[in-house]
C-alpha cells in the first residue's frame, strides 16, 4: 500500500493550519459537523433536479461516538460520500474545496446553502488527532475507500468494504501532555457541550450514545445504567422560525438556554432582513447590569453565526459601545469568512448588519420611552450611564443619537423626565436650561445657589453621577436652548438691583481685602444677586465647574485642575453686616471672618477643607 504526497505545497503548510489557524482545539468538532451537514445538503440538491431521488429528512443524520477504550472518536455521516477521485481531490489537496465547487455547480434559491466555504477545515482534526481515518461510499457507487493520514507526511488510499452510502471520520486521539488533555474529547458532556456551542442549530439531527439511569427489569427500586441514542442538537433555531408562532415565554427560554444573563429580559428584538445582506438576529435589552459590566473583564458584543454554525462568541463591532449591555446573536448567509471560518474577510458587511441593529436598538427604546415608561425606567436605573458616557465619546459624534434618551431628576417633578419633557414646561421668558450638581437630590435640593431660579419658578435637572455634566457640556444645548449650571458665574436671571451695585461699589476694599486674604484660593469676592437666605456660596467662571474639578481630581495621575471660584456674599445677610463691622474695627478679625466663610462654602459644595485644624480653631476663636 503506497503512500501518497499531499498535492498542497509542503509540509510546513499543513503544520501551519493544524497549529496556526484555529484559536481553540475544540473547533475541529465544529468543522467537521459542518462538513458532514454539507454532505447531507448535497444529497438534497441532488434530489431536487433527480425525479429518481427521493430525500426524506428523517433518514438523514450524523452521528458522534466515542470510544474511551479505544481513544478514538467517530463522526458519521448519512450525506452524499465521496468516490476516490474526490476523496483524492478533496483531501489530499489542502484548501481545494469540494463544497465550494459544489455550491457553485448547484445554486439554488431554496434557502439551503453550504455551509463550507473552505476545504481546510477537515485538517483541523490533526489538532486533536494522531491518525484520522475517513471511510467513505458515494451516491450511486458500488466501491467505498478508506483514506488514512498521520500528518503531513502524506496519505494512503485504499478499497474497503460499507455496505451504506455516507461517510466516517476516525480520529484517533493524542496521547495527554502538560498543556492539553485530549481524552476530554471522549467525554459525553464535553462532546455535548461542543456541539451546543457551535453546532446546535445544523439543520440534521447530530444523534449521540448517551447514559442514562433506568429502572431494572426485575427490580422497582434498583437503577442500572443505559446507553441510549440522544439527539444532541436544537436543529431549528428560534431566529428562523415565523414571529407570530413565537411567545414571549419562547424568547426568555431562548434567553436562558444561551445564559445571555441570569434576570428576565425587559424586552426582545426579533429582525429578519431580506436586503444587500440577509440576516437574522434576536436582541435582548436586560433588566439588571451584569456584575461585571464596569469591569476590565467584561466584554461586549453579539454571538455571530454563518449559517447556522457558530463562528463568533463575542462579536464586539456589531455592537457601539453605548449599547454594549445588549445580548443577543445574528446569523448571516453572506459573510465572507476567512480560512478558520473565525475572522470575517470583509467588515463592509459587518458595517452595514451592524448600522442597522444599532438603528434597530435605538428605536426600540424610543418605542419603550413612549409606550412602557416604568419599564424603560427600570431599564435606564441600570443601564442610563452608559447612554451618557456614549453622549460624552467620540467627542460627542453619537448624541444625535442618544440625547433623547436621557433622562434626568426634574426639581418640580420629583421624578425622572425626558429634555423634551423639560423643554415643553419651559416659560416663554426662560433662555436656559437649569442644572444643578450634587452627590443626592435631597443635597441639591438644599444648595444656596438653587434659590434664584427656583424663586423664577424656573425647573432645575439634578446631577448626581459624575458623567452627568460632562455629558451635557458635550451636547451643549438641545433644541437651541443652552445648557446653564445654577453655579455657573452668570445665571442669566440677575436683577440690576441698585442697591446691590451700590454696595458693591462702597465697599469695594471690603472685598478686595477679602479677595486678598484667599490669594490662590478664589478668582474674586463679590456681593451676590442669586443667595437669598443662605450668607455665602461659591460659583465657578469658566468651562471647568466645581463638581468637574472634584471629579477630575478624584481620578488617578489627575493634572490638579481647578475651577475658577468665586466667592459670592449674600448682602442683606446679618453676616455681611458683620463683615462690614470687622472692616471698621478689626482686619485680623475680617481675614477670620473670610477664612470662615470660605470654608463653609467649601463644606456646602462637597470640597474638602485644606487644613480642618485651622478651621476648628477659627471656629473656637469666635466662641470665646
Amino acid at each position: 500500500m503506497a503512500k501518497k504526497q499531499f498535492k498542497a505545497e509542503s509540509k510546513r503548510l499543513l503544520e501551519m493550519m493544524i497549529n496556526s489557524i484555529y484559536s481553540q482545539k475544540e473547533i475541529f468538532l465544529r468543522e467537521l459537523i459542518s462538513n458532514a451537514s454539507d454532505a447531507i445538503d448535497k444529497i438534497y440538491y441532488k434530489a431536487l433536479t433527480d425525479e429518481n431521488l427521493r430525500f426524506n429528512k428523517d433518514d438523514y443524520y450524523i452521528k458522534v461516538v466515542a470510544d474511551k477504550e479505544n481513544r478514538t472518536l467517530t463522526l458519521i455521516d448519512t450525506g452524499i460520500g465521496m468516490t476516490k477521485e474526490e476523496l483524492e481531490n478533496n483531501l489530499g489537496t489542502i484548501a481545494k474545496s469540494g463544497s465550494l465547487a459544489f455550491k457553485n455547480e448547484n445554486e439554488s434559491k431554496d434557502g439551503h446553502d453550504i455551509i463550507g466555504q473552505f476545504g481546510v477545515g477537515f485538517y483541523s482534526a490533526f489538532m486533536v488527532a494522531d491518525v484520522v481515518t475517513v471511510i467513505s461510499k458515494a451516491l450511486g457507487s458500488d466501491e467505498a475507500y478508506k483514506w488514512e493520514s498521520k500528518g503531513a507526511d502524506g496519505y494512503t488510499l485504499t478499497p474497503y468494504e460499507k455496505d451504506d452510502v455516507g461517510t466516517e471520520i476516525i480520529l484517533k486521539l493524542k496521547e495527554n501532555t502538560e498543556d492539553d488533555r485530549y481524552d476530554e474529547y471522549l467525554e459525553e458532556y464535553k462532546l455535548k457541550s461542543i456541539i451546543k456551542k457551535y453546532s446546535d442549530f445544523i439543520r440534521y439531527p447530530i444523534k449521540m450514545d448517551a447514559t442514562t439511569s433506568k429502572p431494572k427489569e426485575d427490580s422497582e427500586s434498583e437503577l442500572e445504567e443505559v446507553q441510549e441514542e440522544q439527539i444532541v442538537n436544537s436543529m431549528v433555531p428560534i431566529w428562523r422560525k415565523n414571529k407570530n408562532e413565537l411567545t414571549d415565554e419562547d424568547y426568555e427560554n431562548f434567553y436562558n438556554e444561551k445564559h445571555y444573563g441570569f434576570d428576565k429580559p425587559l424586552k426582545h428584538i426579533h429582525v429578519s432582513v431580506d436586503g444587500a445582506i440577509r440576516y437574522n438576529a434576536i436582541l435582548y435589552i436586560p433588566e439588571n447590569i451584569p456584575f461585571d459590566y464596569y469591569s476590565k473583564e467584561f466584554e461586549k458584543g453579539l454571538e455571530l453565526y454563518s449559517n447556522g454554525v457558530l463562528i463568533m462568541e463575542k462579536c464586539s463591532d456589531l455592537l457601539p459601545d453605548y449599547f454594549s449591555f445588549v445580548k443577543g446573536m445574528v446569523d448571516s448567509e453572506d459573510l465572507s469568512l476567512n480560512i478558520s471560518r473565525e475572522i470575517l474577510q470583509q467588515d463592509k458587511q459587518l458595517k452595514l448588519i451592524a448600522k442597522n441593529i444599532k438603528n434597530k436598538i435605538s428605536s426600540n427604546l424610543q418605542s419603550m420611552l413612549k409606550e412602557d415608561r416604568e419599564k424603560y425606567e427600570t431599564f435606564y436605573k441600570s443601564f442610563g450611564r452608559q447612554l451618557k458616557y456614549g453622549v460624552y465619546s467620540d467627542f460627542g459624534s453619537n448624541k444625535d443619537t442618544l440625547q433623547n434618551l436621557l433622562l434626568f431628576y426634574s426639581s418640580k417633578e420629583k421624578k425622572l423626565i425626558t429634555l423634551d419633557e423639560y423643554i415643553s414646561r419651559m416659560p416663554e421668558d426662560q433662555k436656559y436650561i437649569y442644572y444643578a450638581t450634587g452627590e443626592s437630590y435631597e443635597r441639591i435640593e438644599r444648595l444656596p445657589q438653587t434659590e434664584l431660579v427656583a424663586e423664577k419658578g424656573y425647573e432645575i435637572l439634578y446631577f448626581t453621577e459624575d458623567i452627568d455634566e460632562f455629558a451635557i457640556k458635550m451636547l451643549m444645548n438641545y433644541k437651541e436652548k443652552e445648557f446653564k449650571s445654577v453655579s455657573s458665574g452668570d445665571l442669566g436671571i440677575e436683577d440690576n438691583d441698585p442697591q446691590t451695585e451700590e454696595e458693591k461699589n462702597e465697599n469695594k476694599e471690603l472685598f478686595s481685602l477679602m479677595k486678598e486674604s484667599l490669594a490662590g484660593k478664589v478668582k474674586d469676592v463679590r456681593a451676590s444677586k442669586r443667595l437669598r437666605s443662605h450668607p455665602v456660596c461659591l460659583t465657578a467662571e469658566g468651562e471647568v465647574s466645581i463638581e468637574m474639578e472634584k471629579i477630575l481630581n478624584a481620578m488617578p495621575n489627575n493634572e490638579n485642575v481647578k475651577a475658577d471660584k468665586v466667592l459670592e456674599i449674600n448682602i442683606n445677610h446679618e453676616v455681611y453686616q458683620s463683615l462690614k463691622d470687622a472692616f471698621e474695627k478689626d482686619k485680623d478679625k475680617l481675614n477670620l471672618y473670610t477664612n470662615l466663610l470660605y470654608n463653609q462654602a467649601l463644606l456646602i459644595e462637597g470640597l474638602p477643607i485644606q487644613d480642618p485644624v485651622e478651621f476648628t480653631n477659627d471656629i473656637c476663636k469666635i466662641m470665646v
